[in-house]
């Protein structure tokens, strides 16, 4: 008799899980192939030389690159996900303007209608933006090769499509693939910064442009960026939940349970970051267009890793934290629910009460978690100031990379626990008898 053949463990990762990873890495080698494609008729060595010598621009082009884009490259996929991100934003803080829009927001056809718009608003933006970089690119001496209205209406079409068509792969892999597909395409692109960034560091040491003790500071401040955004990620304070007994009718009785409501340390992510940068770089990016000496004074006294920048940075930075979290988090609308389910807060009466404990709750443990999203995103312009090293992996980076991870392999271990449960329920040998059978 022969052996049976040995089986590779399937480390429980079924055909649907499968299927679903394998669209995923296909959709994402799409996005990154398209994102070295550089756009037609574009001189990208000549836009390159021109952002290196121009801080305000390198800069901003900086900032807009980490949420995924691909300006500085010039590329079909320049725009990134970035025209989605900005709709998805606007119709999320008009939820917590307009009652219309957030009632929308909780109902499934307004949910639908609102995606619809998104996609609307998502394509205005994009065409607006490839606009706007269009005449940036034609400022530049010798980026565009052959200058022309064809040209420009070329690189309108090319960059507003692409736009369009990251939308549309993200939205894709969020129903097809598994994890949330727009977060994915950006925690991607600033992974496959890392390397290199990792090779500059190490051609730096080589040349004698950064010390072999400042590198080895550098990684130990990264690795001890990436554990503190991991911790502060998935702390939360819990607030204690009471569910009292409950009868339900014809012998059925619920009975009280104790659980609680997590409310994250930094319950606004990578926004209020992402925002103080926008509007703080600001002044630089107008100045770079308009030539205006006004704000090319303002954008200087701003210079990343002085003490003026960090201190208005970071303050901006927990004002935001504050803003946006109220935005998102609407204690109303939860302690509402809690009292149509019966639950409560032990000592504290049902409704409003319990919104405004709520509430306080949320704005003690928001302070801790700002001034962490402040102390992330400083250091590595003090960093980049101290040892004259600029990585492409900063505190917004590990930021973005660490919360899709972490909720792309929480989506990975909820499939295979319903699949396993699945298979529980099919396979298993229980067998209720009597009047236990009518209920099941």
């Amino acid at each position: 008799m022969t052996a049976p053949a040995a089986q590779l463990p399937s480390l429980g990762i079924d055909e649907e899980l499968k299927r679903k990873l394998t669209f995923t890495l296909i959709a994402i080698l799409i996005y990154r192939i398209g994102a070295h494609i550089v756009a037609p008729g574009v001189n990208a060595g000549a836009l390159q030389a021109f952002i290196n010598q121009n801080q305000g621009a390198s800069t901003f082009f900086q900032l807009y690159d980490t949420l995924g884009g691909g300006l500085y490259r010039a590329t079909i996929f320049a725009l990134g996900i970035m025209p989605y991100i900005s709709a998805s934003i606007i119709f999320q803080l008009l939820g917590g303007i307009f009652p219309t829009v957030s009632k929308m927001q909780k109902d499934e056809d307004g949910k639908k209608k609102l995606t619809q718009w998104t996609r609307y608003m998502t394509i205005v933006i994009a065409f607006s933006q490839a606009i706007t970089f269009t005449a940036f690119t034609e400022s530049i001496p010798g980026a565009i090769v052959n200058p022309g209205f064809t040209a420009r209406l070329t690189m309108w079409f090319t960059l507003t499509v692409g736009a369009i068509f990251i939308m549309w792969l993200g939205e894709q892999i969020t129903e097809r693939g598994i994890g949330n597909g727009m977060s994915l395409l950006i925690a991607v692109s600033i992974i496959e910064r890392l390397w290199p960034s990792t090779f500059q560091l190490i051609e730096q040491v080589r040349v004698g442009g950064v010390s072999f003790g400042g590198a080895l500071i550098i990684v130990l401040l990264a690795v001890g960026a990436i554990a503190a955004v991991v911790a502060m990620t998935i702390a939360a304070r819990r607030v204690p939940i009471q569910i009292p007994r409950k009868v339900m009718g014809r012998g059925r009785v619920r009975e009280g349970q104790k659980t609680f409501i997590p409310i994250r340390l930094i319950t606004a992510g990578v926004m209020p970051i992402v925002f103080a940068q926008t509007i703080i770089i600001m002044p630089s990016t107008i100045a770079n267009f308009t030539r205006n000496q006004t704000l090319t004074d303002i954008a200087n006294f701003f210079t990343p890793g002085d003490l003026p920048y960090d201190l208005v940075f970071a303050a901006m930075v927990v004002l935001f934290s504050y803003f946006y979290t109220s935005i998102i988090f609407n204690s109303v609308d939860l302690s509402e629910n809690l009292k149509k389910q019966g639950g409560f807060i032990p000592g504290v009466k049902p409704g409003a009460a319990t919104a405004d404990y709520i509430d306080q709750v949320l704005g003690r443990i928001t302070l801790p978690g700002s001034l962490f999203l402040a102390l992330i995103a400083i250091i590595p312009t003090i960093v980049a100031r101290k040892f004259g090293y600029q990585s492409a992996f900063g505190g917004t980076s590990v930021l973005i990379v660490v919360g899709v991870l972490l909720d792309t392999i929480a989506q990975i271990e909820q499939h295979r626990t319903l699949r396993k449960y699945d298979s529980f329920m099919k396979t298993g040998r229980v067998k209720f008898r009597g009047r236990q059978q009518r209920f099941i």
